[in-house]
């Protein structure tokens, strides 16, 4: 299970939680790491190439959205077939809202 998220130290005769602010560092610096790139690819891809630029955004906001998931709802730790569980419906679900734009034309008039 979540092993890591059960970890104690002894402060004043107690049994206090270790504090946890490496990993919530790590996992800060791992999304900006994240938002930064799609941050240059905003600024760096020229305008016409939107489809490309649209397909990034959606990649690296799945990426992150499977990183939180796995960081502050715990579920590093658990299984892999519950997270899978909880991450495949999610690519389903994108996949689905862009081929309903692609196929509705939306896209294709913006």
């Amino acid at each position: 299970m979540a092993s890591e998220y059960n970890e104690y130290v002894e402060k004043d005769g107690k049994m206090v939680a270790k504090p946890q602010t490496k990993k919530i560092w790590r996992t800060f610096w791992i999304l900006l790491l994240i938002t930064v790139l799609e941050f240059v690819v905003a600024f760096t891809l020229p305008h016409n190439m939107h489809l490309l630029k649209v397909s990034i955004f959606v990649i690296m906001t799945i990426v992150k959205a499977a990183y939180i998931m796995g960081e502050f709802m715990h579920l590093s730790g658990e299984t892999k077939s519950l997270f899978w569980t909880i991450i495949v419906p999610l690519v389903f679900i994108a996949w689905l809202v862009l081929a309903l734009l692609l196929e509705g034309g939306f896209i294709s008039s913006y």
